[in-house]
């Protein structure tokens, strides 16, 4: 059986649950898979948008470290390691504008750790503004129910300067645009791209 070791060395605890005849089964949703919930949403988002023929942006899927191959009946993968995404979560393309954003989350409700995001993912997206190519922050404010898309370079300002180690709610809030939140697309955050980079000439 081929063993996949995810991030941090966890996996998901997998168990059996028996249901009481007349009971209803609550579930709630294990911190680790927030972000995969929120990334999903984003998924959806970004079919919509290729279904509508609006843009074609897609999630960079996420390096796997190959550490044993099983060559007893053709390569077979038996052990590997899901490594640090090394640029960011999505990327593609607007009317011939180049988009490249990364997606995260918190449960705070005062402020964005910047712990949260890497160096590299930082100096990739500087390279892409130089390009000038759009480059963006999707925010998930779990328990405010709320996503904001923040502009990039703000962020790296920030991160770059360290005036603190993690980015205030009202101080993004003030940076930040909220994203309009329906079933589909899930997050329109298209719209604010428009608004925000080519209305007001940023990538130009």
């Amino acid at each position: 059986m081929s063993e996949f070791h995810y991030p941090g060395g966890m996996k998901p605890p997998v168990s059996k649950v028996e249901i009481p005849k007349g009971k209803k089964l609550h579930l709630k949703v294990a911190p680790g898979n927030r972000g995969l919930d929120f990334e999903a949403e984003i998924n959806q988002s970004n079919d919509y948008y290729v279904e509508k023929g609006l843009a074609l942006i897609t999630k960079r899927p996420t390096p796997i470290q190959t550490v044993k191959v099983d060559y007893a009946h053709g390569p077979k993968i038996t052990e590997a390691f899901f490594q640090t995404q090394s640029t960011t979560d999505y990327n593609g393309v607007y009317q011939g504008h180049y988009i490249d954003f990364e997606a995260k989350s918190t449960r705070s409700k005062t402020s964005f750790p910047l712990a949260n995001i890497p160096l590299q993912q930082i100096e990739h997206l500087e390279k892409v503004i130089a390009q000038k190519g759009i480059a963006f922050f999707l925010i998930n404010w779990h328990l405010l129910n709320e996503v904001y898309l923040v502009p990039a370079d703000y962020i790296i300002e920030f991160y770059r300067s360290h005036p603190r180690s993690s980015i205030p709610y009202e101080e993004m809030k003030e940076h930040g645009y909220l994203v309009k939140q329906g079933y589909r697309p899930r997050y329109d955050y298209l719209p604010i791209v428009i608004e925000h980079f080519l209305n007001n000439d940023k990538t130009k």
